[in-house]
């Protein structure tokens, strides 16, 4: 009999034309006998995401799906919801409007076998490479600190981690709406915990959206480096940084954020170019 090892936990919120993708791509693993049960978190969706998942569960019950509703308090809080009452070794993110590529489990797995010191392991999304700086990515890497403070890696639901870290150190910042995932991974490597990051896609982000300033609370840029320094400060008042790479992170930042702005403007201007064209060639 196979031996079930893994909690997934998807915060959902108003998703009810795309939540069905997210549980189908769960279902399509090549590694789905791994999977004990699927914690859906509605953050008190207006819209009939609930029902769609109730309606999912009844057509679906080779693996357990445990539906949560709740008033919106935001996705750490429900994440952090999910993982409070989840079973299993392993805890995997999905987000409601992203997808796994069928080999994510199996890939995840296979890393936990081979390096009895890896606790957390995320990887690519979009076909996007990773660089830090200027070294490029390429093959597993077991990443640092200094890593994660330079370039915040991997996306939430790429990730698969093991429930101790959630046992041991809590979840993530309810108070964090912008930065809350990449504050919790720092913390989790922060404390020690083997990090790894596969250089592979594992995952489609929302069909491939641009990871920051197009859609969804990503694209309050301003709330976003604001809470990135909220996290930074947490780093250095627990003496995981010192204070001299804090201030270069200071200023890192604060140019990453100008850089986010400039290019956030200059799609906005495309867009609207590319609308007006279209509006004239069929208007």
């Amino acid at each position: 009999m196979d031996e079930k090892l893994i909690s997934v936990v998807i915060p959902m919120y108003n998703r009810m034309n795309k939540i069905g993708r997210a549980l189908d791509s769960v279902f399509a693993q090549t590694a789905v006998n791994k999977i004990g049960e699927i914690i859906v978190v509605d953050d008190g969706s207006t819209d009939d995401s609930v029902a769609v998942v109730q309606n999912y569960k009844a057509s679906h019950n080779s693996i357990d799906i445990v539906i949560i509703t709740q008033s919106n308090h935001g996705p750490s809080y429900a994440r952090n919801k999910g993982m409070s009452i989840a079973k299993y070794k392993y805890i995997a993110f999905l987000d409601s409007d992203d997808e796994w590529l069928p080999n994510k489990i199996f890939e995840q797995l296979k890393v936990f076998e081979a390096h009895t010191d890896a606790d957390f392991v995320g990887g690519n999304e979009n076909n996007n490479y990773m660089r830090i700086l200027t070294k490029r990515i390429k093959n597993l890497y077991k990443a640092k600190l200094s890593d994660l403070c330079i370039k915040s890696f991997p996306v939430t639901p790429s990730v698969i981690m093991k429930k101790k870290i959630f046992d041991n150190i809590g979840g993530f910042d309810e108070s964090m709406r912008h930065y809350e995932d990449c504050d919790y991974f720092q913390r989790i490597c922060a404390a020690g915990y083997g990090y790894y990051y596969i250089p592979t896609q594992l995952v489609i982000c929302d069909q491939g959206k641009n990871p920051f300033g197009e859609s969804g609370l990503s694209a309050n840029l301003k709330q976003a480096h604001i809470d990135s320094i909220i996290s930074l400060k947490k780093l250095k008042e627990s003496c995981s940084i010192g204070i001299v790479f804090y201030y270069f992170l200071r200023v890192f930042y604060f140019a990453k954020y100008m850089r986010r702005i400039i290019l956030s403007q200059y799609q906005k201007i495309k867009f609207n170019k590319s609308m007006a064209i279209s509006g004239k060639r069929f208007g």
